[in-house]
Order: structure tokens, then sequence, then C-alpha cells
């Protein structure tokens, strides 16, 4: 339908157009469904990446609005939902109607008890972030597969009906200087069985001695950089293990104490675990054959994680990317080449102001080349004294226009 005040057709919808909403209001919103389209985003103006719908964090919203959206094959369409807002009409609307994945970031005033026993969602991804005060209870749909937590974990309860599958991606600080990451008390979670947790993988490290509140884990999937993995022994009921993108595996036991074990993943690991792993896989091999998966792959050498993963350009378009790196690259030798404070600022002001001119440097790439700068201050030089982080940051400020 075009963008004038008629009815939307009979259901189900399923063609592209754009189409007239009562989303908040009467005709309040316009749906411009782009062909091949499976996602939709709905949020307030102010989050780092505009929604598709713009919907004030405070404003009710009317959900039935997408119940006569279809996708081609007739399934529910949206069939990813990104929101953040307060307003959880959401859970009562999948009552009635499936949400195949749907990822919150809650805006909440205060601590906020919900009951979504009985809503229908396959996949909940939510993001406890700075726009939630107190604590969120859940108590979860039944029918859940996947429950996706990430930001400040301590903010999250839940309780009913575990998810199938458990994700947890908590804050973590980019230094892996810092003390490692503790898991927190999860309460009924603890009982899954099938646990994935992601930290960055030259960041702060995540313990695995934390993973004794999962007494019934089968199924492990680490990314990351983690510490501790000496604890993984006391897991004696994994039947799969995952391992991926991990610069470090000093500690891991040797394959043979998990008798159970029928799958086995080792991906983008460091170079000299990775091939300790392909002995022990071929030699349990021997024993008892691998009844399902195992695979160890893309073993990597220590200069590849820091050009990959040790700088913080990797999720930028490529363009911006390689400016960047060469921008770092200069700095980097400029910084080996300093021998007094003025000469280090003169280097991280150089690199700073290469990016006054660019294009598509907003929060997140600003946040970034702070980062940068905390590295370059950090790299090796001739000064003779450390540069502290407030002093390269105050560098980085003076010269930043973005």
């Amino acid at each position: 339908m075009s963008t004038d005040n008629q009815a939307l057709p009979p259901a189900p919808i399923t063609e592209p157009g754009r189409y007239v909403l009562d989303l908040t209001g009467p005709g309040s919103h316009t749906l411009d469904r782009k062909p091949g389209m499976g996602s939709l985003s709905i949020g307030p103006r102010e989050s780092k990446q505009p929604a598709e719908l713009l919907v004030a964090a405070d404003e009710r919203i009317n959900w039935s609005v997408f119940e006569p959206f279809a996708t081609p094959a007739g399934s529910p369409w949206p069939r990813y939902l990104s929101y953040t807002g307060g307003d959880t009409g959401f859970l009562e609307w999948a009552e009635r109607r499936p949400i195949e994945s749907i990822s919150w970031t809650p805006v909440l005033p205060e601590a906020t008890p919900l009951d979504g026993s009985r809503a229908d969602i396959y996949t909940l991804g939510i993001k406890l972030g700075p726009l939630a005060n107190g604590q969120l209870s859940l108590v979860l749909p039944e029918k859940l597969y996947n429950l996706s937590l990430s930001g400040d974990l301590t903010r999250f309860s839940a309780s009913g009906h575990l998810p199938t599958t458990l994700a947890l991606v908590p804050d973590m600080s980019r230094r892996s200087s810092d003390a490692p990451y503790r898991l927190p008390d999860l309460g009924e979670l603890q009982g899954v069985t099938n646990l994935t947790l992601n930290s960055p993988p030259l960041g702060q490290p995540i313990s695995l001695a934390g993973l004794e509140q999962f007494p019934n884990l089968e199924s492990l999937s680490l990314w990351g950089s983690f510490c501790d993995l000496d604890a993984l022994a006391r897991l004696s009921g994994l039947t799969s293990l995952e391992l991926r993108f991990m610069p470090e595996l000093d500690g891991l036991p040797s394959l043979d104490t998990w008798p159970l074990l029928n799958r086995f993943i080792a991906f983008n690991v460091e170079e000299a675990g990775g091939k300790r792993l392909r002995q022990q896989m071929k030699a349990r091999a021997k024993v008892r054959p691998w009844d399902e998966y195992a695979s160890v792959s893309q073993l990597r050498k220590p200069e590849w994680w820091i050009i990959e993963y040790g700088r913080p350009f990797s999720a930028w378009p490529k363009r911006l990317a390689k400016l960047a790196n060469e921008a770092y690259d200069a700095a980097q030798a400029a910084m080996a080449e300093a021998r007094n404070l003025e000469e280090a600022e003169a280097a991280i002001t150089a690199f700073t102001l290469r990016f006054n001119s660019l294009k598509g440097i907003e929060t997140t790439e600003r946040e970034d080349l702070g980062e940068a700068v905390w590295q370059l201050s950090q790299s090796e030089h001739q000064i003779g004294q450390p540069i502290t982080e407030e002093a390269a940051q105050g560098w980085f400020d003076a010269a930043r226009d973005y």
C-alpha cells in the first residue's frame, strides 16, 4: 500500500511496499518494507544506530499492527525484531503471535518484574546497559529455545522454564591486564545444559573457575579470552566443547579428560596449543571414534592476533579500517623513536588529526580511536618513563574535532 491513510489490505501482507501503521497512534508511522527485508528495528532517535521505526523509549506501542504481515513462505513477519525502549507489551503480544527472534534493550526507570511465561518466543536477547535502572526479573517463556544476555549481568534474574541454550556476553574491559572477570550468581539459570561465553579475544579474560555454578553442563562454547582453563576438568559431563578465537590455551586439560565428549571444535586458536589439540584429537579417534564432529583448524601465530584483534578497527568499513591502520602504523613508528613526552605527544596528535576530516567518525569510532591512542601510549618508546592514560587521553581530546 502507498502512504495514503487507507486501511491495510487483508492478511497476509507479503509484498514489499510502504505501509501506514498505527504504531503509537493513528497513522503515526510509515513502514518501508524493502525486498528481502526480514528484520525490523524500533527505538528512539538517540540510539547509536537509528531505528527504522523511531519511537521514544517511554512511548506505548501497538504491537498488533504487525499481525497482518507475513513472509512469502507464510511465517510471521518481521522474523527478527530489535527494540530499544520500555514497552513490555511485546510479551503479551507474543502470547497471540509467535516471535522468532527479538533483541531487547530495556529502558526502564526502576526495578521491573515481568511474566513472559506464556509468550511464544524462540530466541530472546536482552542487552542490559546504562538505559536500564535496577533489576529486571523475568519469568521466562516456556517455549524459549535461546536466551542471550549481554551487558551488566548482575541486573538480571530469571525464573521458570530454562532455555535450551544460554549465551552470555558480559561487559568487559579491553585491558588484558585487568583482573579476570568472574561470572555473577545467575540463580536458576545455573541449571542450563548448553552455555556460550563471549569475551574480547585480547581484552579482559573471563575466569572459568566460575563455571562450577553450572553442574548440568553438557555443551560449552568459548569465544575469546579466558583464564583458569584447568577448571574445565571439573565439567565431567561435557559431550560438546567449542573453542573459538582463543589466543591463549594454557592450562587447557587434555581431551581425554571428558569421557563423554563426542563433538569438539577448535577454530582460530593459538598455534602451539592448537597443534597439541590436533595430536590429542587423532589419538582419541584411534581409541574411540568421534560420534559427531571433531576439527582443529586455523591455527594462528602471535602476530596474527596483534594485527587482527589487537587494534580496535576490525569492525570498521574496509576503507576506513585501511586508513586507520595506516595512521596507526605511522604513529607506532613515531612512538618508537620518541625520546621525551613532547615527541610522544606529537606522534599521538598527528594520529588524532588524521581523522578530523574523515566522514563516518561517530561515537563508536571515537571510542575505538581513544582505545587506539591508549595502545599507542603503551607501545615501545625511548622516554624512560611510562605515559599515563590521562596524559594520552588529554592529547587525544585536545586534537580531535569528532
